[in-house]
């Protein structure tokens, strides 16, 4: 296929040896660059998307596929308009709620040809088109070259593509939405942990036709409906009962577990939850006094799916560490549908309720928000590196940031953090966390502890100037603090950026952009380039010299266009032969 620009659906890295003449190596899933050896070798990009290495051996010529995919993960493995899955190929719309065939496969005795649209997509008004929506686990193995860099709603960013003629189908993804112009194979995820993606295809509608015996329709279906919908009541409760007795068994039997409370305890501890100390979107937390009299903070989890999972791995990982920048678990409760974890209690709530705060009677100094800088990278860097495993945080923001009467930080909110192996260097994960605090290589679901060092720079940012990374209450190019960070450093002006809230910062402003440029190395878009947490500790301590070891150019490849301004769209060539 003749597109133009090139499009990526694959990437990789090879380790340079330093050797003269080196050749590359496809050796344990890996590539690798090493010295010539004895035989010839080359590698060749077919037009099937398929990477092979050919080596010449005594027997001839022997090829290996380098990229070790799985076959709907290259980009037209079932033609246009197709669902590629582990029961084969099939047309878009057999997997759709949609009672109306939009496509048809091109041959219906080889479907991997693909499918074509029955009624062609026109440029006509909106109106006259819609989606057919593929619910949850659905993507395309292609980067879109578009997409929102804010959070905006489903309803907008289907909105956006019905309005532009270039626009064939939407990706969204946890507040983000993904532009293509073009419908290549969709790849169906079966792990709900790889990808939570839905997508949205457009179709022309097609004229609307007379309904008719609508009322008997509706009456012959009515009873077959109510009994389905009990059969699968019944076999819910059934389930989720199941999965409590299952899950309890679980927690009864972690090593080193904290004290195990009674809901009727947290409720005496509470006063019956009468004093909310906040609200967030998987529950409440109130304040409570144990027995002996320790304030403690009481979390109230909702009983859905994912905070069973979360609630889980909250006390699977608090409750196995101890470090002065971690909140201590002091208990949980896990009885009937109740999920309930017990913190001890830090007077001063959450960090974003101090930088975000434009009260300048309330404003934090320099050496506090330093002290707070550092705390937060002591507390990563015993999570990455002291720990019998090393853990990942996966959702460094403010709000996870909480402050003790000394204003002493600690990393609360362990519910999407990820335990693996200390000799493990990257692992593949479902994406989690919070837009505007997510690392690039978030797009590939490999990440590494340096996703955690991303979200710290990002943190870092807010502390010193004061605001959010996205702040729509600025003007519209000021919007966004990265953007705006990258635009003054280059002008030289960064002294601008420091919070003016407060006038010790204002003070120390020399300091402050110091400690910015501390930042930026945080935010490199290639992970390797990042600091170790441990390294940014040893800064602080000043072992470390940060000089030298920066490259500014951190928005590199970012699109920072708003939404309604969206361009004519291209993708890129779908590997047209050997290159």
């Amino acid at each position: 296929m003749d597109l133009n620009p090139p499009q990526i659906y694959y990437t990789s890295s090879v380790e340079d040896n330093n050797s003269d003449n080196p050749y590359v190596e496809f050796k344990n899933k890996w590539f690798g660059s090493f010295y010539v050896g004895d035989w010839g070798s080359f590698i060749r990009l077919g037009s099937d998307g398929h990477l092979k290495a050919y080596e010449l051996t005594e027997s001839g010529w022997e090829g290996i596929d380098l990229l070790g995919l799985d076959q709907c993960s290259y980009p037209l493995p079932c033609g246009k308009y197709s669902l590629c899955s582990k029961e084969g190929c099939s047309c878009l719309d057999t997997v759709s709620e949609s009672e109306t065939t939009f496509f048809k496969p091109i041959n219906s005795t080889s479907l991997d040809h693909g499918c074509y649209a029955v009624s062609p997509i026109s440029c006509e008004p909106s109106v006259h088109h819609s989606f057919i929506e593929l619910k949850g686990g659905y993507s395309q193995p292609i980067y879109s070259s578009l997409f929102s860099d804010t959070i905006i709603t489903l309803e907008i960013c289907k909105e956006t593509c019905l309005k532009n003629c270039s626009c064939k189908a939407a990706i969204y993804n946890l507040g983000y939405c993904y532009f293509l112009s073009h419908v290549f194979s969709i790849e169906k995820n079966y792990s709900s942990d790889y990808y939570s993606n839905s997508a949205f295809i457009k179709v022309q509608n097609y004229p609307e036709k007379k309904r008719q015996n609508g009322a008997v329709i509706v009456g012959s279906t009515l009873g077959a409906v109510l009994v389905v919908l009990l059969i699968c009541g019944l076999f819910f409760l059934r389930a989720e009962k199941g999965f409590e007795e299952a899950e309890e068994h679980c927690l009864d039997n972690m090593l080193g577990m904290p004290t195990r409370f009674s809901y009727e305890e947290l409720k005496n501890i509470t006063k019956n939850f009468s004093n909310k100390l906040g609200e967030g979107g998987f529950g409440s937390v109130f304040h409570g006094i144990l027995p002996l009299g320790s304030d403690v903070a009481v979390k109230h989890q909702f009983n859905f799916g994912a905070v069973n999972k979360s609630f889980i791995a909250e006390v699977q990982t608090i409750g196995s560490i101890h470090h002065f920048n971690l909140v201590s678990l002091v208990g949980f409760c896990a009885e009937s549908s109740n999920r309930l974890l017990v913190y001890e209690y830090m007077a001063n709530g959450s960090l974003d309720r101090w930088i975000f705060n434009q009260n300048r009677d309330l404003a934090l100094g320099w050496q506090i928000r330093r002290k707070i800088i550092l705390d937060i990278a002591k507390g990563l860097a015993y999570l990455h590196e002291e720990c019998n495993q090393k853990i990942i945080h996966l959702d460094i923001k403010p709000q996870n940031i909480l402050l003790d009467e000394n204003f002493n930080a600690k990393i609360s909110d362990f519910g999407l953090s990820k335990l693996i192996g200390k000799d493990q260097s990257r692992v593949i994960t479902a994406m989690r966390g919070t837009p505007g605090y997510m690392a690039p290589e978030w797009l590939s679901s490999c990440i590494t502890e340096k996703v955690d060092v991303y979200s710290f720079g990002i943190v870092v940012l807010e502390i010193l100037c004061g605001r959010r990374n996205v702040d729509e209450s600025q003007e519209e190019e000021d919007m966004h603090l990265l953007g705006l960070f990258k635009r003054k450093q280059e002008e030289g002006q960064l002294m601008d950026l420091v919070d003016k809230c407060s006038d010790d910062m204002q003070s120390n402003a020399a300091e402050v952009v110091e400690l910015m440029k501390v930042a930026a190395w945080c935010l490199q878009t290639e992970y390797a380039r990042r600091p170790s947490m441990s390294t940014v500790v040893k800064l602080f301590e000043g072992s470390v010299d940060v000089t030298g070891s920066l490259n500014e150019d951190f928005l590199n490849g970012l699109t920072l266009e708003p939404v309604d301004t969206f361009p004519s769209i291209v993708l890129p060539s779908i590997l047209s032969g050997p290159r």
